[in-house]
């Protein structure tokens, strides 16, 4: 009698449940402490309040802030971990997978970042990069922030349609579109008036990161 031997992978769901269990945790916490500033902000979709209010450059790094950001990498970690398995290049329940591209995008944000930090100081726009940014996280969170319960289903469910992916996908590009649309809206002014450095950061920092990670991953 011959005995073949074939290698087994256990892949587990229980890592993803802790996950999200704790970014459910941060949420309660912060609705809790900061329960005024949190009503606030759950209406962003609907009102700009919130950016007027917490516009100081100071709340770039608050707790609150932080956190959301923190559960902002973790949702756009799922979704691009269920877009890669859905075409097949790494299994949707690898945590592995989960934490090498909750690495890469971790060290893509904090590495942009900091050259926006260095660009805007030899230019002299840290004012116009601070609340640039500020408006930008919050908008981005606010995404991951509506993006957890779809992680949770598409993560839970072994079968998806094409057309809910693109549907998914579609909607994130509609809602950073329009985030950007507002940011350009509410600082018209202060962009008119350095108007050929805004050019130098939008081609830079916002078009050309993203178009070169494109061409990397298409080319892989």
């Amino acid at each position: 009698m011959e005995l073949v031997y074939s290698e087994r992978i256990a892949s587990g769901k229980d890592w993803a449940t802790l996950v999200f269990v704790a970014c459910f945790a941060i949420i309660a916490i912060n609705r809790n402490i900061f329960e005024t500033r949190f009503s606030e902000f759950i209406k962003l979709a609907v009102s700009d309040k919130y950016t007027k209010i917490y516009k100081d450059s100071g709340n770039m790094l608050s707790w609150f802030t932080i956190s959301f950001f923190f559960i902002q990498v973790i949702s756009f970690t799922f979704l691009i971990q269920f877009l890669l398995s859905y075409f097949g290049i790494v299994e949707k329940t690898s945590w592995v997978a989960f934490i090498q591209i909750f690495t890469l995008i971790g060290v893509f944000i904090l590495s942009k970042y900091l050259i926006e930090k260095i660009i805007a100081t030899s230019f002299n726009i840290e004012e116009f990069n601070e609340l640039f940014n500020l408006h930008k996280v919050n908008y981005r969170t606010y995404i991951g922030l509506l993006l957890l319960p779809v992680n949770i289903f598409l993560f839970y469910n072994t079968s998806q349609h094409p057309v809910v992916i693109y549907i998914i996908i579609g909607l994130i590009i509609a809602a950073s579109v329009a985030s950007y649309l507002v940011s350009l809206r509410i600082y018209q002014n202060l962009i008119l008036g350095k108007l050929f450095y805004f050019i130098l950061y939008l081609c830079t920092l916002e078009i050309a990161p993203y178009y070169f990670m494109y061409y990397w991953f298409t080319n892989s």
